[in-house]
């Protein structure tokens, strides 16, 4: 996380709002959390749950982005967006929730599709980059804004039963595509919500730990989750000297 920044005393109201998480990390982790500032590719079966409990958790701004509106299709794994919010913009139906569930943050939702012309604009300035997309050519543009900025990038991906999350930190680890050189065909890929919601969390989770500086990361390591078999598996991944995107990028320890 950027150091420097001016901090943000808490209110009363916040302190008991989050007295249980901050018995695990205290005054000052909390004030981290408020300082920071999160940025969400995609308001849909990830970026929900990814949204939601980085609000709970009192991350003091976040961004979320999507240019699509919601469908009937969506309703079964998107579940910042309900049945009377057919038809209406994502980004507006998530900022509508996202303030309900926690006014005591700063809400940017942005109605935009992110592309290689505006990318770099959005995610400057952000702590993190949240990949919740649906699609890789995205992601990549994602994964070299990350990059250029030397932003923390949290990738998840799912289908089916399974899914998938890696913590990228530009200069130190493999970046998305060291681990994925190409694209998979694009298809309609088959979901069921529960692993939208399992992996978001597992996403909402590094990004908490990311900012708060604790614990240990997915950082050169792609976890994957087998929701039929319920495992968790683990690979060890390496930054890719030749790699288009981070090859050139030279390395911090």
């Amino acid at each position: 996380m950027k150091q420097g920044a001016e901090s943000r005393i808490l209110s009363e109201r916040e302190r008991q709002r989050y007295h249980r998480q901050m018995l695990i990390f205290g005054e000052e982790g909390q004030d981290r959390l408020k300082r920071a500032r999160v940025f969400i590719a995609g308001a849909g079966g990830l970026g929900s749950p990814v949204a939601t409990y980085l609000a709970v958790a009192g991350v003091g701004t976040i961004t979320i982005v999507d240019h699509d509106t919601v469908e009937i299709s969506n309703l079964n794994r998107q579940v910042l967006h309900w049945d009377p919010d057919v038809g209406r913009p994502k980004c507006e139906s998530a900022e509508e929730k996202l303030r309900a569930i926690n006014p005591d943050i700063e809400i940017r939702a942005l109605d935009e599709t992110i592309d290689n012309a505006n990318v770099g604009e959005l995610t400057r300035g952000s702590d993190v980059i949240v990949d919740a997309m649906d699609n890789y050519p995205t992601r990549y543009l994602l994964n070299r804004a990350a990059i250029r900025h030397r932003i923390p990038f949290i990738h998840g991906a799912i289908r089916g039963f399974d899914g998938q999350v890696m913590t990228v930190i530009p200069g130190r680890t493999a970046c998305l595509r060291c681990v994925f050189p190409s694209a998979p065909p694009a298809e309609q890929f088959p979901v069921i919500g529960v692993t939208a919601g399992t992996i978001g969390l597992i996403q909402a989770t590094e990004v908490i730990k990311y900012l708060l500086g604790t614990g240990e990361l997915l950082a050169d390591r792609l976890l994957i989750w087998d929701g039929l078999r319920t495992t968790l598996d683990r690979i060890d991944v390496q930054r890719n000297p030749g790699c288009p995107d981070c090859g050139n990028l030279k390395e911090i320890r």
